[in-house]
């Protein structure tokens, strides 16, 4: 009797392996599932960050044709929405074009060396920026940037809009 008890209790049985894996494998594929996420995740919310300085810079653009419109208008009569009016079905623009912006021809922004975006040197990016410019009063633009980019085959966009008024 005592070698039969024994050998009962000896080792586990294979239901008991069984369930032991099947608990191992939800684990491992749980944690695999959770690293895929974030690492998906972090790709997007880079993405979106650069979109965001992407917007931000379209804005800045546009304030500084407008700055650099009314201190030359100060000495020689420049209006102070001049090269603005172009916008209304949208343009791109970007530092190095000389505070001038062209219609929008739906092209990628490129990124330099030095990590500057611009429409005319460097390597493409998935980036797409239009900026459009409608005048609401005779002293006020608005000005609507939106940025654009495809991120695991899904289209994103992010935009923003900002009021610019004629100094007086």
């Amino acid at each position: 009797m005592i070698n039969n008890q024994l050998l009962t209790n000896k080792g586990f049985t294979l239901l008991e392996v069984m369930a032991a894996i099947f608990v191992i494998t939800v684990g491992v594929i749980g944690g695999m599932t959770a690293v895929q996420k974030t690492i998906t995740l972090i790709s997007i919310s880079s993405s979106r960050l650069i979109a965001a300085y992407l917007v931000q810079e379209g804005i800045e653009i546009v304030r500084n044709i407008r700055d650099t419109n009314w201190l030359e208008g100060r000495a020689a009569e420049v209006p102070w929405d001049e090269g603005l009016q172009i916008c209304s079905a949208g343009c791109e623009g970007d530092y190095t074009m000389n505070q001038s912006l062209v219609s929008w021809q739906g092209g990628y922004l490129n990124i330099d060396n030095n990590n500057f975006y611009s429409y005319s040197s460097g390597n493409p990016t998935k980036f797409k920026r239009k900026i459009t410019i409608s005048k609401l009063e005779p002293d006020i633009l608005e000005v609507q940037v939106k940025v654009t980019w495809s991120e695991r085959g899904m289209p994103q966009s992010l935009s923003a809009k900002e009021y610019l008024y004629k100094w007086k």
